[in-house]
């Protein structure tokens, strides 16, 4: 009868998903109301460090490089308390730092971190997971060279991943071999820019033990992230951002980085081996169909560091492979969801939700929830099923030889021209009712109702040239009056002097962080939707086709995707000019370049009403009339920052 009395105990707690009292002295996972909660001490904590073998040699000395892992991780964890563990692997812990504040890590006298970056130590480890801060290979006080996005930047994320499951070797800083007895080999990755790249490289090699990944503003392919479509943003952009992130002497990874000068095809700007290796939705080393982890994605629509194609792009190709999703789309630059305004509280709990079902098996019915969360002006979030909108509509619109641009084909013959000069994008936007030999502008009458973009609009021309090729940029305008985000300024964010915390603290690692407001401002216009192309490579990134002078030729590509909404009573316009000095280090090509009007066209995702849909709240379905809308800066070729 005692044993059977114990027993119902045993079963009575577990169902209930608390600690019983006479196990206080002993903390051990405890859920309720769906969330593991703060059990275990903060300050006493273990905080360890241990390196990780590789089994790759980027620097070439003729040993594998090890990864530096930095631990924190309950006291009470070990083999009879296995806990998940959450990874946040950068290249920035000794140069940048992580986060709006720019923390870095910061050592105790044997070596061991007693400030971790960010916030997710001090609230996770008393909730009962490890967080591990990792060097990437060739950063901080990891061995080797950096890869930018190759072979070494990857294998080294996963050998962590292999080490917390028994498939890779790790040592102690004495040399005596370290087992990662204290998990239960559940990981998750999670990060911002170059963090959350390694994220989702790492999860395309199909690595055992990653159970999820958090991808903040991350690439997908190194390719989208330094070219579009035959066009180049910056030159040596590769070798530049890794002696960035390489603090160690100058010499000791110079011949990597000529390796990455001379294989990155920067004489053609096509899609080569350089970009497939570096390429993690449809690539050589790793590949979108060996994603075994679920996928929470945040990335922002005016993101022009990282561009928003990097993530609508892995985004549709995980939905292809029916991988298990949840998305955040926000309207501010290079910005983290934790610094969106007003939402720093939902953002901490829906992390805490996505890791206790992922890591801890917590049935809290996240994934009954709508997929997408998306800002779709200055204050407004919805919810929906899925991002783009599933009910929208892609309409054609038209330009016309007079200026028009609407939904009625222009007549057969109407052509326009303009020559490819390099110009920015605000000169191409100037003016737009004037003639200028360098851009042609088209422009609709006022709008009768709001207009919802979601999504990314196709740019579809018929073109003919007086030289093999010219650069392309085509932009989406909405000419009128309003208070938008001004993400151009400070990413979109300012920080201001007040605080909320997140976790425990010690004296030597606080869980505060200033709070943001969002920086507004009142414009004319915005450009909206933004997208390039070398007419060379129209038909293949990889196999550029010059167009024979003289004839006309379709010119099909994506503009970046964006979700906006286009007032009543604004324009919607369409400006088509050559060389963006805004966002490409190239030359013009100084072709002048016909446009046949009536073959041509821009096809926009529209959103449609809602109304009723089962997950989106009724208040905010409609179009309800006024919605407003890391790397550091490398100088010398644009605007472009470290990811």
């Amino acid at each position: 009868m005692p044993k059977l009395r114990a027993a119902l105990i045993v079963l009575a707690v577990l169902a209930a998903g608390v600690t019983p009292a006479h196990a206080a002295t002993q903390p051990s996972l405890t859920v309720e109301r769906g969330r593991s909660q703060p059990v275990f001490s903060y300050a006493d904590a273990v905080r360890e460090h241990v390196y990780v073998e590789s089994g790759v040699d980027s620097d070439s000395d003729g040993r594998p490089d090890r990864v530096r892992v930095d631990i924190i991780r309950p006291k009470e964890s070990g083999p009879g308390l296995k806990v998940p563990v959450i990874i946040d692997e950068s290249p920035y812990y000794d140069n940048s730092g992580r986060g709006n504040e720019a923390e870095r890590k910061v050592y105790d006298a044997a070596g061991n971190v007693v400030k971790f970056p960010l916030f997710y130590d001090n609230y996770f480890v008393p909730r009962g997971y490890a967080v591990l801060n990792v060097d990437m290979i060739g950063t901080t006080r990891s061995d080797g060279c950096p890869d930018v996005g190759g072979q070494a930047d990857v294998l080294g994320g996963k050998a962590v991943i292999d080490w917390l499951n028994g498939r890779a070797t790790a040592y102690r800083p004495d040399g005596t071999p370290a087992v990662a007895d204290w998990t239960t080999g559940k990981a998750a990755m999670i990060g911002k820019s170059y963090d959350g790249t390694l994220a989702n490289a790492v999860a395309a090699t199909g690595v055992q033990g990653l159970e999820t990944i958090v991808p903040i503003s991350a690439i997908s392919s190194w390719y989208k992230y330094q070219r579009s479509n035959g066009v180049i943003y910056n030159y040596d952009y590769m070798s530049w951002l890794g002696n960035y992130v390489d603090t160690d002497p100058e010499a000791k990874c110079a011949a990597v980085r000529a390796r990455l000068d001379a294989e990155d095809g920067d004489d053609t700007g096509d899609y080569n081996g350089f970009w497939a290796e570096r390429d993690y939705i449809a690539g050589s080393m790793a590949d979108v169909s060996k994603v075994r982890a679920s996928v929470f994605a945040v990335h922002t629509v005016n993101d022009l560091n990282v561009r928003p194609d990097n993530f609508s792009k892995w985004w549709q190709a995980l939905a292809g492979r029916n991988v298990p999703r949840k998305i955040w789309v926000g309207q501010y630059q290079h910005v983290d969801p934790f610094d969106f305004e007003g939402r720093r509280d939902l953002w901490v709990d829906t992390l805490h939700r996505w890791f206790d079902y992922w890591l801890l098996g917590v049935q809290n019915g996240i994934m009954r929830e709508p997929r997408a969360d998306v800002q779709t002006s200055l204050d407004r979030w919805i919810t929906q099923r899925d991002w783009p909108a599933p009910l929208s509509l892609k309409v054609p619109f038209r330009p016309a030889a007079d200026g028009s641009f609407g939904l009625v084909p222009a007549r057969k013959g109407q052509t326009a021209t303009f020559t490819d000069i390099r110009q920015s994008e605000d000169a191409m936007v100037a003016d737009v009712g004037t003639v200028k030999p360098g851009r042609v502008a088209f422009t609709t009458g006022e709008l009768p109702l709001d207009l919802r973009l979601s999504g990314t609009p196709v740019v579809d021309l018929r073109v003919a040239l007086d030289r093999p090729t010219s650069n392309l940029t085509a932009l989406l305008v909405d000419f009128g009056e309003d208070t938008r985000v001004d993400w151009r300024r400070g990413q979109g964010i300012t920080t201001v002097a007040e605080e909320s915390c997140h976790g425990e603290s010690t004296a030597s690692d606080d869980a505060c962080y200033r709070q943001v407001v969002t920086n507004r401002a009142t414009r004319p216009l915005e450009i909206v939707a933004r997208g390039w192309i070398d007419v060379q490579n129209r038909d293949s990134l990889s196999e550029p086709s010059p167009l024979p002078p003289g004839t006309y030729g379709k010119v099909n590509w994506e503009t970046l995707p964006q979700e906006y909404v286009f007032k009543k009573g604004h324009r919607l316009a369409l400006v088509i000019a050559g060389t963006d000095s805004t966002y490409s280090a190239e030359r013009a090509t100084g072709a002048n370049v016909t446009v046949d009007l009536a073959g041509s066209k821009v096809v926009i995702p529209l959103a449609i009403s809602t109304l009723g849909s089962a997950d989106v709240p009724k208040d905010t379905a409609r179009w309800q009339g006024p919605a407003r809308l890391d790397l550091p800066v490398r100088k010398s070729t644009g605007p472009t920052r470290s990811p």
